[in-house]
């Protein structure tokens, strides 16, 4: 029911509706078909408005008649005037055949009235047949907008075509836009039948009188014109506007026409419908506008333009909101005192700026729905796409990000890129594909998190899982970081360490903890190539898919991987060995609010409250379904593996005690870093049970960086930054030690291993460290960490 400031007013009362009105006028048929037509415009001559235009016909078609009995009349009178003054001639026996001048002029008057006549018929039946079906305007799907929001409700982005429309049930539009409407556009609208008489003649007088250019046009006339008729201004169109006008209000009620009209209408740019238009000028939703906003918004629909808030000409823009006012108080919506009291709200409108939050992820989003659901239903389907991306933590990442490139920029770094995931059900919490997605000068929009860089030392991980999954190296496994060169079809290959020194017997421990390369190349050597490109493939690197291509220095990061891979082979040493795909998604549902989509890893509770247009995202995790994962590691290898990653003392020979690798309070925290020979990719990958970060900092064009140290500078400081945020305020978790693994004392040092590969190992002897100049050897060789 619509309210009026002033008591006793009666407003007709609108119906509910929940959803547009799409239903077609013929159900059983769905098309208005020849027959049909027919029968409609014979049931339609006893309709009020039809019995009037049926009328008018039949008047023309008097009025022609008489006209010609009228003029056959006159025709006659010079003949009568003739026999008046002419003697009568005298009678012959000779018979004449009487003319009859006049016969002629009368046949062709007879003649003229009888096609005047079908021809308005046949113009009429014309008129009637080549309408277009009233049905397409319920039948018609109009382009609504898709949304896409994070796990707590928040938009991020809009994606449509030419037309940014969200639909609103005509209950949840509030009664000073509807009374707003009604008074400046159509205040007989719930009168009249579709056109106004006295409409048509205000606008005339307006015309005449004042020069205004007023169309007169109802609000259906205006529905039926902005869905169902071209722009084109003329006779024919006018009229084929009010016939259609009459026709959808024998179809659809007041209150179906108002909801369709406030849907539709233009209010500016590409703002369609009176939420876009809300949200456009003050970042509201309408159920929320004021009487102020209200009025401003009813005045845009005549001339967007000119009227827009944006424009030139902001005088015009309050002129017609006082305008729309005083028409209320005329229409007895409002009282004097309630438009003078809106007059004087000083209106805040919304800042224009670039509407995208997150911009990486959401156009990775785009390109994912795109190619589930194709381009159209993305650009005008109205789906609702609740990602699992958290908003807080993606703004912290992208902060964090930029300022530590700003800090290094010296270093010929200009570019750097984080990921965060969650490896028990795949959802990535945050991606920043980039120090800043609109900085042109480092190509900002290009997505680095879904781009082929190399690893480095970043891959060695999962050349050592494979060695503890074999069962024939543990974490106490001694290795010799000596000199080697090997040799076969290809040039000689002679790996070399990152600092470029030898360091005698060390433990498997120790080599990976301290990312050594040559014990790395000697553990792959001992087993192939092939096997590690197997172990990558089944932890989710996807890129590695010609083992022709890669050598041993595959181990040290020689073949590209992609960030989001990484994020699923990390996510599975995280997730005790069962691999989660990534799934950026929680929910998916159509313009209705039917669920079509999501994540069955991540159950979201997803519920609408009756108070708000939007459904609220709580984040409430549940124990995901068992099948959303699959377990390709052994769970003890991946325990030896975290532990040898989170043991800092395995670390603190190349990176020191104190390295950024350490998260303060946080032992848990695995890490490992990786920096590419030519100094062009530098990575820091580290998890817990709840979170996967990695971070990686470099130049979009390849071009090397000028130094980087792992531990310090680079990518660390984003990395150890980030997961320090992530952590606040939460208490430490320690790895669970499951069943298969034993805990025994090798060389007065506590070690876990595989039950039944503890044996007795002869501790390491250190030798002193050897550097490359100690040492002559050709041959090709490979430097990365």
């Amino acid at each position: 029911m619509l309210t009026s400031g002033n008591v006793g007013v009666r407003v007709p009362r609108r119906t509910k509706s929940n959803s547009p009105q799409r239903k077609s006028f013929n159900e059983k048929e769905g098309r208005w078909n020849v027959v049909q037509k027919v029968k409609t415009t014979l049931a339609l001559i006893g309709k009020p408005p039809y019995m009037l235009i049926s009328v008018l016909l039949l008047l023309v078609f008097w009025l022609t008649n008489s006209l010609v009995s009228f003029l056959s009349s006159i025709a006659s009178i010079p003949l009568s005037i003739t026999k008046l003054f002419t003697p009568t001639p005298k009678p012959t026996k000779v018979k004449t055949k009487k003319k009859k001048p006049f016969m002629s002029f009368r046949r062709a008057l007879a003649l003229f009235t009888i096609t005047l006549s079908l021809s308005l018929v046949f113009f009429w039946a014309r008129f009637i047949f080549t309408l277009p079906q009233p049905g397409h305007l319920t039948d018609r799907n109009p382009a609504l907008t898709t949304k896409i929001y994070d796990r707590n409700g928040q938009l991020l982005y809009k994606i449509y075509r030419n037309q940014n429309r969200t639909w609103l049930p005509l209950d949840q539009i509030p009664n000073t836009v509807v009374q707003a409407t009604i008074a400046i556009e159509d205040a007989e609208f719930y009168t009249h039948h579709g056109f106004s008489t006295r409409g048509i003649i205000r606008s005339i007088r307006r015309n005449i009188t004042r020069g205004e250019k007023a169309g007169g046009s109802t609000i259906t006339q205006q529905l039926v014109k902005n869905t169902l008729l071209s722009p084109e201004k003329t006779f024919s169109r006018k009229l084929k506007e009010i016939i259609l006008a009459i026709i959808v209000e024998t179809k659809l009620s007041k209150d179906q026409i108002l909801e369709m009209y406030l849907n539709e209408v233009s209010y500016g740019g590409s703002a369609y419908g009176i939420e876009e238009a809300s949200q456009l000028y003050f970042k509201k939703h309408a159920q929320d506008l004021n009487l102020a906003e209200s009025t401003l918004l009813a005045g845009l629909p005549k001339a967007p333009t000119t009227y827009s808030p944006f424009g030139a000409t902001p005088e015009l823009t309050r002129s017609r909101q006082l305008e729309v006012l005083s028409r209320m108080t005329q229409e007895h919506f409002i009282s004097s005192q309630e438009a003078e009291e809106a007059a004087q709200v000083d209106l805040e409108f919304a800042v224009q700026l670039t509407d995208i939050k997150a911009p990486h992820f959401v156009m990775y989003i785009k390109q994912i729905l795109a190619e589930r659901f194709g381009e159209q239903m993305l650009e005008e389907g109205g789906l609702s796409i609740y990602t699992s991306l958290d908003l807080a933590t993606q703004e912290m990442a992208q902060k964090v990000t930029h300022d530590e490139v700003e800090k290094i920029r010296n270093l010929n770094i200009s570019n750097g890129a984080t990921l965060i995931t969650n490896p028990q059900t795949g959802e990535i919490l945050a991606m920043v594909g980039s120090k800043d997605y609109f900085d042109l000068n480092i190509d900002g929009n290009f997505n680095v998190t879904t781009a082929l860089r190399q690893p480095g030392s970043a891959i060695k991980p999962i050349n050592y899982s494979y060695a503890l999954e074999t069962k024939k190296y543990t974490s106490a496994s001694t290795i010799s970081d000596t000199p080697v060169t090997y040799t076969g079809t290809s040039a000689p290959y002679s790996p070399r360490n990152y600092d470029n020194k030898y360091h005698g017997n060390v433990t498997l421990r120790t080599a990976l903890g301290s990312s050594l390369n040559i014990p790395a190349v000697k553990v792959l050597a001992s087993y192939g190539v092939d096997k590690m490109i197997q172990q990558a493939q089944k932890l989710g690197i996807t890129t590695w898919t010609d083992p022709k291509r890669y050598g041993l220095s595959l181990t040290l990061g020689g073949g590209e991987v992609r960030m989001i891979d990484m994020a699923v082979a990390y996510g599975t040493f995280a997730n005790s060995g069962q691999k989660t795909e990534l799934n950026p998604i929680l929910q998916i549902l159509d313009s209705k609010g039917k669920t079509i989509g999501g994540n069955p890893c991540s159950e979201e509770l997803i519920k609408t409250s009756s108070t708000s247009l939007w459904p609220v995202v709580y984040a409430e995790q549940v124990t995901p379904p068992k099948n959303c994962s699959q377990q390709v590691l052994n769970p003890g290898v991946v325990f030896l593996l975290t532990d040898i990653l989170r043991d800092n003392v395995a670390r603190t020979p190349a990176f020191g005690p104190n390295s950024l690798l350490v998260i303060p309070n946080h032992p848990e925290v695995a890490v490992k870093t990786g920096t590419t020979q030519n100094l062009r990719d530098n990575w820091a990958i580290g998890y817990t049970e709840d979170y996967v970060v990695l971070a990686w900092v470099g130049n979009n064009d390849g071009s090397s960086m000028a130094y980087v140290a792992s531990g310090v500078t680079g990518a660390t400081p984003i990395w150890h930054n980030t997961f320090q945020n992530l952590l606040k305020d939460k208490a430490s978790k320690d790895w669970e030690k499951p069943q298969g693994v034993v805990k025994t004392t090798i060389c007065g040092k506590t070690e876990y291993f595989l039950e039944g590969t503890q044996t007795t190992y002869p501790c390491p002897k250190p030798k002193p460290a050897v550097t490359e100049t100690d040492r002559l050897l050709d041959g090709v060789s490979t430097t990365s960490e």
